[in-house]
């Protein structure tokens, strides 16, 4: 049991889903898999977020848990806009690129779900994967922000890549959302 503890820690992820547990300690068996959770979980060695999902200690990446809440997901919206300075507000939710719109609390933490269209959300442009979850670029928020809440107020576009935004833009499908980028453009680079 040791070896498979060590092998815990030796994994740079701060959550694991079952999944991600059965990899790690090569378990194929469903109930001897079941088994060793439920034993790490009464050991303290994992704790127990939400079914399927743990992490080794309370401090764990509450943007990889946002991630691994919902699998497809990603960070962005104000949390990518808010880190990029795009926008001034603090939200302390974080905000996250789902199949499904829903509010969650967990740990005092909110998470806030926003659907996209599968389309939009299974295609990567402008997704990065980093410190173990995927994240919006900014200029991949702001469009997903725009498709979503046409008359969005930004603070700041000045660092917003212009041409990578018309680049991803072609992902959307959406000739309201192309207007209302072409508004910001226009307003933003003279």
């Amino acid at each position: 049991m040791a070896n498979l503890t060590a092998r815990l820690y030796k994994h740079s992820k701060t959550i694991l889903t079952t999944k991600d547990l059965a990899l790690i300690w090569e378990e194929t068996n469903k109930n001897n898999l079941k088994t060793k959770i439920a034993y790490y979980v009464k050991k303290n060695v994992l704790v127990k977020i939400r079914r399927g999902i743990f992490s080794k200690d309370k401090n764990y990446d509450e943007r990889e848990l946002a991630s691994s809440l919902y699998i497809p997901s990603y960070i962005s919206f104000e949390t990518v806009l808010r880190d990029a300075g795009v926008i001034f507000q603090h939200y302390g939710s974080i905000f996250v690129a789902c199949q499904w719109s829903k509010h969650l609390k967990i740990d005092n933490k909110n998470f806030i779900f926003r659907k996209l269209k599968n389309e939009i959300l299974f295609n990567t442009s402008g997704i990065i994967f980093e410190n173990n979850y995927s994240i919006a670029t900014t200029e991949r928020a702001f469009l997903d922000t725009i498709y979503l809440f046409p008359k969005y107020y930004f603070d700041n576009l000045e660092g917003i890549n212009w041409e990578k935004c018309f680049e991803i833009a072609k992902i959307y499908k959406n000739t309201r959302m192309i207007k209302e980028l072409n508004k910001h453009y226009k307003k933003h680079v003279k």
